[in-house]
């Protein structure tokens, strides 16, 4: 169920991004970049989500929503939503 919750997350998330406000240029690809990143982590089905050289899905998720929360606060709400999906799955 968490993966189902977590994807349909993502989707609501592009969604939004897409109908919102725009988004600047770096903030818009560390998204992608963690998007992927959780996608490779759930296609493998493994709750290891940590690589040697950068920090873990939910501090970047952490860090992002920081953004979020003061620049466009119509995204950090679903995007909290998905850091606690994250926790709930031991990512």
């Amino acid at each position: 169920m968490d993966k189902q919750e977590l994807a349909a997350l993502l989707k609501k998330l592009q969604a939004e991004l897409e109908s919102g406000q725009p988004v600047d240029g770096q903030l818009k690809q560390q998204l992608q970049a963690l998007d992927q990143d959780i996608q490779k982590v759930l296609a493998q089905g493994s709750p290891q989500a940590r690589d040697t050289d950068e920090a873990s899905l939910g501090e970047r998720a952490t860090e992002i929503e920081a953004r979020f929360a003061s620049e466009h606060p119509y995204l950090a709400s679903t995007l909290r939503d998905v850091m606690d999906t994250l926790g709930k799955m031991g990512i």
